[in-house]
């Protein structure tokens, strides 16, 4: 379950008329510093930005889920959910038992995920993925 604190600065972010990306940011900043704490682990930053996302669409920020082709199916199918849950607003609470066990699965994770090293491989290889599709084609 996102902070309090985070879930109130990606508020401010949509009066400000920020992107849904921006405002997702927060919840991924926050699973980054839950790693580095050891509050939990991932096996990739890329999964650690899935959670961040999930939790996001959860807390009720409007981040569409991944075009297809883009993602598999599984996942596209998933942050659907994720999104219907945050729509419908007023959250029963989780369960304890399941909180446990998913909490306790990540916990055997590593924390290299978060590090510096891999975020700013993860930063590059998006620039660059970007800087392929902007780029001028040649003829």
């Amino acid at each position: 379950m996102p902070e309090e604190e985070t879930i109130e600065r990606a508020r401010e972010d949509e009066r400000e008329g920020k992107a849904p990306s921006t405002q997702a940011g927060e919840f991924v900043r926050e699973e980054m510093e839950h790693i580095r704490e050891g509050k939990h682990g991932a096996r990739s930053p890329q999964q650690a930005i899935a959670i961040g996302l999930s939790k996001a669409r959860r807390a009720g920020v409007k981040l569409p889920p991944p075009k297809k082709g883009k993602a598999s199916s599984r996942t596209r199918k998933q942050a659907k959910r994720d999104l219907k849950r945050g729509r419908k607003g007023g959250r029963k609470k989780p369960s304890r038992t399941r909180s446990r066990a998913s909490k306790r699965a990540l916990k055997r994770e590593g924390s290299s995920a978060a590090s510096r090293k891999a975020l700013s491989r993860q930063a590059r290889s998006a620039a660059a993925k970007k800087a392929t599709r902007t780029r001028k084609r040649r003829r």
